[in-house]
């Protein structure tokens, strides 16, 4: 990629976070639109976790295999490509007729969103090369996500109290179409230098580990043990495949290599965990707000406002300290605020106080306010850049892949408690234990935040690196002698 000027960089940044805007702002809306959908589609909780677990399940699946094509044939092209596919899929989804059909159409956003996230975030991380620079750049891509979360329950509920569920979609059009066209013209096409070939093979074992765990999951509750131990089964199975096959591709779909070194392995693990704690969060609070508290999805969107504000405010100090003195900090302050948040509702039951409630929704927006920013730093950072599009893959990958279970694992053990009791009556006590696992997310943050920022990890983090850089210098070496 040639070098650009300061304001081109800056334009190419906005026009990345667009592409983020669009994704992250489709999944806020959808939350504080689900009530509506569970009347309008006569969905079961299990079925409202399908319309959120059927696009980040495909997401998290094809989001390695788009980053590395993207670096095989062209990020800007395959770029364009998911912004197309997302647009399409957003139509389709508002003229769903019936809860299969949408779930289906979510899948088509997803094919679209996996060519987004991470290969912008490749193209970010070719564009700004300076890496206290490219920490900002990712700060200012954080704030991204709080923009979301404070405009998408207001705008989600203003559609859906003035015109219906379906219109939620309709706001990625217009938005859409704008990136694609900026794209189009401003942003310069970039590949690795050397082309990653396809891992069929590993693709499937990662769409049969993600898709059959998180049916599992989601289906437990209402489906007998003998159903579902044959899922566990393939999920199990897909994982052993992946970790005997992959190490023995010269070009895997997964570098197992990466893990070698503790930062990345803590990002990949706090990616999952806080985002695991962010789609429990999100599910709990929407149903208690507007199926218990019985507010409408304007007056919801109102309440998670003081989640969203500090998010929005903490994303780019959390790149500005990321830049200036590490990821070390900002995922210890994430993971305390995340764990205190967790501990308020499942010990003290925060939900039932206006006071609480309201604490407990600022404290996880600081949280998730700083976590983002260090997850995706050191995530490229420490990897050669002819590979950032598959490092920013996986730690998309593992975004999506928490979000997944989180909704599965936090709605499977809702549906679990509240049985066939009354749902007003029954949702404090049966989301107790969906809170103790939110708060248990936020330890891990906390704990591995802090073993993994330290300087014996710096060091793996370091090795890591000149392994990686010396085996492409010998591959592009061998490929020469061959020609």
């Amino acid at each position: 990629m040639p070098e650009l000027s300061p304001r081109r960089r800056m334009l190419v940044l906005a026009i990345c976070c667009m592409s983020l805007l669009i994704v992250s702002l489709d999944n806020t809306v959808l939350n504080v639109a689900l009530p509506s959908m569970q009347q309008d589609l006569h969905a079961s909780t299990s079925g409202l976790q399908w319309t959120i677990d059927a696009y980040t399940l495909v997401l998290a699946s094809l989001l390695m295999l788009a980053g590395s094509t993207a670096d095989r044939i062209g990020r800007k092209r395959v770029f364009m490509a998911g912004l197309v596919v997302f647009t399409v899929g957003s139509v389709l989804c508002s003229l769903a007729p019936n809860l299969e059909a949408l779930v289906a159409f979510r899948m088509v956003q997803a094919v679209g969103g996996s060519m987004l996230n991470p290969v912008a975030m490749s193209i970010i991380t070719n564009t700004f090369t300076d890496p206290r620079e490219r920490a900002r750049a990712i700060g200012a891509w954080g704030a991204v996500v709080g923009i979301s979360m404070a405009a998408g329950p207001l705008v989600g509920g203003l559609l859906v109290e003035s015109v219906g569920w379906r219109s939620i979609f309709w706001i990625n059009l217009p938005v859409g179409l704008a990136a694609l066209l900026l794209t189009l013209r401003f942003v310069p096409e970039s590949r690795a230098p050397k082309a990653r070939r396809p891992d069929p093979v590993g693709q499937l074992l990662v769409i049969a580990l993600f898709g059959t765990l998180t049916y599992a999951i989601i289906e437990a509750p209402s489906t007998p043990f003998t159903s579902i131990a044959p899922l566990a089964a393939v999920a199990l199975a897909a994982l052993i495949g992946l970790l005997w096959y992959e190490p023995r591709r010269a070009q895997p779909l997964i570098d197992l290599r990466f893990f070698r070194s503790a930062p990345f392995s803590g990002a990949t693990v706090i990616a999952i965990s806080a985002f695991a704690a962010l789609g429990g969060f999100l599910f709990l609070s929407t149903l208690y707000l507007q199926n218990v508290r019985g507010l409408n999805a304007l007056e919801a969107g109102l309440w998670m406002l003081p989640m969203a504000a500090p998010t929005f405010l903490c994303a780019p100090l959390s790149g500005r300290l990321v830049g200036s003195r590490g990821p070390r900090l900002p995922l210890l302050i994430a993971g305390c605020a995340m764990t205190v948040s967790g501990i308020l509702f499942a010990a003290f039951e925060a939900e039932t106080s206006n006071a609480t409630l309201l604490a407990g929704y600022v404290l996880f927006g600081i949280g998730f306010g700083f976590v983002n920013a260090p997850i995706t730093n050191t995530a490229v950072s420490g990897m050669p850049r002819a590979q950032a599009g598959v490092a920013a893959a996986v730690a998309s990958t593992s975004r999506q892949l928490g979000q997944t279970l989180g909704v599965a694992v936090v709605g499977a053990v809702l549906a679990s408690g509240v049985g066939a009791s009354s749902y007003r009556e029954m949702f404090v006590p049966a989301a107790r234990p969906g809170w103790w696992i939110i708060a248990a997310c936020g330890f891990a943050v906390l704990v591995l935040g802090a073993v993994s920022s330290g300087r014996w990890a710096r060091g793996t983090a370091e090795r890591t690196a000149a392994r990686l850089e010396s085996a492409e210098v010998r591959d592009v070496v061998a490929a020469a002698e061959r020609a």
